[in-house]
This record gives C-alpha cells, structure tokens and sequence, in this order.
C-alpha cells in the first residue's frame, strides 16, 4: 500500500489542524504504523480511510489515527530531577500557601500517556503530605490517546516496567496481581483522575494549578502552537504556579509569563 503525497499532506494538515502535531518530517513512521493499521482492518487506500476521519473527527476511526501515530515512550522515574526539585521546593510552597485555605493540591499532568508519570508524582505527594486525609491530593492525568489511557486507569504494570521505582514504593504503593505484574493500589488510583484532553481545545478545568506537567510534549508543536498552549495553561495557573517541561525543552527565558529557575522547570509570574 503505497502513501502518496496528496495523502500524506492531508493526515499532517489534519492532525496538525486538529492537535497541534507536526508529523510533516514522520512520513516513514506515518506510512509503517497506518499501513498495518489499515491492512488489518480491511482498507484497500489511505484515501478511504483519510475519507472516513475527516467525515467523522469525533469518531473511532479517528480516535484511532491518534492512537496509531502519537508516540508514547515514557518510563517510571524519567526525569527524576523533576521530582526531587517537586518534593524540595514545590510540595513545601504548596503547603505553606494552603495550610490555612481549602488544604488542596492541585497537579495536572498534561500529558500522561500510559500513567507512569501521573502515578510517579501521587506517590511524591503521598509521601510528603504523609498520606494525610486532611489534605486532597488527587491530580488530573489527560492525554488525547484513548488507547494509552486504558492501559493508565488499570494501574497495572510489568515487573519489568517498575523496576526504576524505588523499592520503598514498590512495598507501600502497589500489590503483586500475577508472577510478573503489579498493580497500584486503590488508594494510589482513585487518587489519579484520567480524562481524554486534546492540548489544542480550551481548557474548562475548574480552579487554577499549583503544578503543570507539560513535559516532552511540545517538541512536536511549532512555536505559534506552544506560544498559544503557554497562554491558556498561564491563564490556569495560580500565581507563582510551578510549570514543568521536559529536559530537552525550552520556553524562553525571558518569555513574559513564566519565570525560569532551572533548566526545564518555570514559574507563572
């Protein structure tokens, strides 16, 4: 199944329109994932499949075309400076600022993938606030990939796959289900809240964020879409809110609305 060029320019212009991604230099990745995609489920062209997302962008199929092509690599403790600098220095802001308030922490990890990341960071806030009930410490986990969500709300991993956490956490936070998987514990999940986000929409979220974890996203996104997608998570951020990217990430130093304090780590002015 050959991908034309006419074709190719319709699924970029299309998710690019629709979520933001630059795919214009993944031609190969497009055609070696969509290819079996399509063969598998009876498609005889891309220009047939192309048809049915456009007809229909809220439906399977195309929720199906972000599944097949965002690229979700992620791992437990990646990036773990960003959770030391978490627990040093944001947690104890946090609870400064709240302790005589609504004694709430909230956290949006906005792109969660599989869950290691959203998962990594309750189980910081778990231990710092000491699994205190007079603190809520759910977070909010999006993700446009409905696909990846699944595996995130089950809370089950590969023993493998946590390998990187460390072995306090292993014993407190999740429970052996099988000769080599693990799950979260129930106390962990529900303290997860994992919803479908498109980054490119308006966020409808209620209250504003201490902490955004906007990490090794926006390397797909050109610099008007991260410009655009900065102002609507500053507009949701509370004054001297933490904003978090990935390490090969940069905003700017000297941007306007976030103030840097170390390499991938900023601070809503």
């Amino acid at each position: 199944m050959q991908l034309s060029d006419n074709e190719f320019q319709q699924i970029i212009t299309y998710v690019k329109g629709r979520y933001g991604i630059d795919l214009s230099k993944k031609r190969v990745l497009i055609a070696g994932r969509l290819e079996n995609y399509l063969l598998r489920n009876g498609y005889k062209s891309y220009s047939e499949y192309i048809q049915i997302v456009n007809k229909n962008p809220d439906g399977a199929e195309a929720k199906n075309l972000v599944n097949v092509l965002t690229t979700n690599h992620t791992y437990f403790m990646r990036e773990s400076v960003h959770f030391d600098y978490l627990r040093q220095y944001v947690l104890p802001w946090v609870k400064q600022i709240q302790a005589n308030k609504s004694r709430d922490v909230r956290v949006w990890c906005a792109a969660s993938s599989t869950g290691e990341e959203p998962y990594t960071i309750q189980m910081v806030l778990s231990d710092f606030f000491n699994m205190d009930k007079m603190w809520d410490t759910q977070i909010l986990a999006t993700d446009i990939s409905t696909r990846v969500l699944q595996k995130a709300k089950s809370g089950v991993y590969l023993e493998e796959e946590i390998a990187p956490l460390p072995d306090a956490w292993k014993k407190k936070y999740l429970t052996k289900i099988d000769g080599e998987k693990y799950q979260f514990k129930e106390e962990i999940r529900k303290k997860v809240v994992f919803r479908t986000f498109n980054l490119m929409d308006n966020i409808t979220f209620k209250g504003k964020f201490h902490v955004v974890f906007l990490r090794n996203v926006m390397i797909y996104f050109e610099e008007e879409t991260k410009r655009q997608l900065l102002g609507r998570i500053y507009e949701h951020m509370v004054e001297g809110g933490y904003l978090f990217i990935g390490t090969t990430e940069s905003i700017g130093k000297n941007q306007g609305m976030f103030q840097y304090m170390q390499p991938s780590v900023y601070r809503r002015i």
